[in-house]
């Protein structure tokens, strides 16, 4: 059996009563594996040698009945008595090697880690899993220095992956405040298969304690957690993963502008709701422009208002442009409304690299949150590469909000951004005189744009805003929809700041909005496209700059 287990839905037992209640353990159990939960650990670490065996026995019953194996944390003897498939061992539990040593080969030993050395040194023992956490505090976990979260989960995946063969085909858990509401999104995150490893190893489960032990109903709550792990999360649901090239590069060039001018007039047709939770300083400006695009915009910073706002087939923009504890909470609340309603969000990790409140913000959001566009300046994005888990080889402080003087080259900068979208599975702009925007898999530059844009206050933040109603609008392929709303904002840009009655950037702020205007109501009525006037090129072959090294 040791070798046929199904890990997907991994059910630990918590007897306490602030999990449990009054109820009897058996019968939650019962009523868990009647809902579909696909193998059991019997966790108990108060209860007598004698009462810990006969619990055991009858948790083992249930468990045969429906052919789900059950394995007893920590205790040894206790699974030797019972006769059950197996032991979970923690770090201060007996040795693997000594346990299989007492258990036999038929058994199943799983392992409790929270590095690579813990990793490496349970799978050389004869480990058959890894429990692998923790990945967020818990009201059974609450030892901060225990949380290794979404990176550290992925750092032990990439070791697992690239060791040998043996240690590849060990199977792999993660715990830790996992439940329905971010499930499969925890999933999506570690999964993250890019043009060279289109099958990387990921987690074969999600180990489960109070969202099925201290559910009102088990049954119920394992169906509902079975159901979430066979399907996609909502934010992937009505998107494509990201597809190759066409063959020539004119011919992708020619269908992306093809597909952008039809993002356009969607706009219009479907006037999406612009959730913009941003700054004081830019909030007019970002209502304007989404009016002016034809998008339907509201300022809305209270957290508790997006339950309703998401279910309106709109998009979120998170402008980090004011960080405090309270605006922290409001974004968290709003994000998690949009995850689960699948509708798109836009970061813009404003400043992030600029004090250690922004980055730990950044890192805070990123960890618990999908967002299916981040853009930002070069350090911006640079920050965003350290919150996804990546060393950046660079010593540059960021001031502010401007974006200094360019650090690298196009090449290395497509290279940061290729590598972040495809370990976050999104799409990655990084804004300059030259965009390079990337989904991981295509990548591309555009020069379009205006010098007036960087002497203006929220030219960053209102782009931010055009994304989201092209990403609301077109969600069928994210990254030709930001490539749309990138040209529409920056054609727009170029064709006011050449008119006769702009003199600079005051006289720059109106015409632009009149020229998101006229652009869009152009495209839709046939009259402009734009073939001719968009500076895109294909960036392939990206070459490996060696900048990002894994933490």
């Amino acid at each position: 059996m040791r070798h046929q287990v199904n890990y997907s839905l991994y059910l630990v037992t918590d007897s306490t009563e602030a999990i449990l209640g009054s109820r009897d353990l058996v019968e939650v159990v019962e009523q868990a594996l009647l809902g579909g939960v696909t193998i059991v650990q019997y966790r108990d670490k108060t209860s007598d040698t004698g009462i810990l065996i006969s619990t055991a026995k009858k948790l083992h019953e249930k468990c045969k009945q429906h052919n789900i194996p059950l394995l007893i944390n920590d205790r040894v003897d206790v699974a030797l008595a019972v006769g059950c498939e197996g032991v979970h061992l923690g770090q201060d539990d007996m040795d693997i090697s000594e346990a299989r040593r007492i258990l036999g080969e038929d058994k199943i030993i799983g392992a409790t880690v929270s590095s690579i050395e813990e990793a490496r040194i349970a799978v050389e023992r004869g480990a058959d899993y890894l429990g692998i956490g923790t990945l967020y505090a818990t009201n059974t976990k609450k030892n901060t220095k225990d949380i290794i979260g979404v990176n550290g989960i992925r750092k032990i995946l990439r070791f697992l992956d690239t060791k040998d063969a043996a240690t590849k085909e060990v199977k792999s858990v993660c715990i830790g405040g996992v439940n329905a509401s971010n499930l499969q999104r925890i999933i999506h995150q570690l999964s993250a298969p890019t043009p060279n490893n289109l099958n990387p190893k990921t987690i074969d489960g999600v180990a489960i304690v109070s969202a099925i032990i201290g559910a009102s109903n088990p049954k119920e709550a394992s169906e509902h957690l079975s159901h979430l792990l066979a399907t996609p999360p909502p934010f992937k649901a009505s998107s494509s993963e990201p597809h190759f090239w066409l063959e020539k590069d004119d011919d992708e060039i020619s269908h992306l502008l093809s597909e952008a001018i039809k993002a356009t007039k969607a706009v219009r047709e479907k006037s999406p709701l612009s959730h913009n939770m941003t700054n004081l300083v830019v909030q007019n400006f970002a209502a304007n422009v989404a009016l002016s695009i034809g998008a339907s915009p509201i300022m809305a910073n209270y957290g508790d208002e997006a339950s309703d706002l998401s279910k309106l087939g709109g998009a979120l923009v998170v402008n980090m442009g004011t960080v405090t504890p309270e605006g922290l909470e409001n974004y968290k609340k709003a994000i998690a409304a949009y995850n689960a309603a699948g509708g798109p969000i836009v970061l813009d990790p404003v400043g992030a690299g600029a004090t250690s409140v922004r980055r730990n913000a950044l890192a805070t959001l990123m960890s618990t949150s999908y967002f299916d566009l981040i853009k930002g300046n070069e350090r911006e994005i640079m920050q965003v590469a350290r919150a996804s888990g990546f060393t950046l080889d660079d010593s540059s402080q960021q001031r502010g909000v401007d974006s200094g003087s360019a650090l690298f080259a196009l090449p290395q900068r497509a290279y940061i951004v290729q590598r972040i979208a495809a370990r976050e599975r999104n799409v990655v702009l990084m804004t300059g005189a030259t965009d390079i925007i990337s989904d991981g898999t295509r990548t591309y530059s555009i020069s379009n744009g205006h010098a007036y844009l960087g002497m203006i206050t929220g030219s960053g933040c209102t782009l931010g805003t055009t994304l989201s109603a092209y990403l609301a609008a077109n969600p069928q392929d994210k990254l030709y929809a930001a490539v749309a709303g990138i040209l529409h904002y920056e054609l727009a840009a170029e064709v006011a700041a050449g008119r006769e009655d702009v003199k600079g950037p005051g006289t720059f702020v109106p015409a632009f909005i009149d020229e998101l205007y006229h652009c869009s109501k152009d495209v839709v009525e046939g009259k402009l496209d734009w073939r001719g006037a968009a500076k895109v090129n294909c960036i392939k072959d990206v070459p490996d700059a060696g900048l990002l090294k894994e933490l």
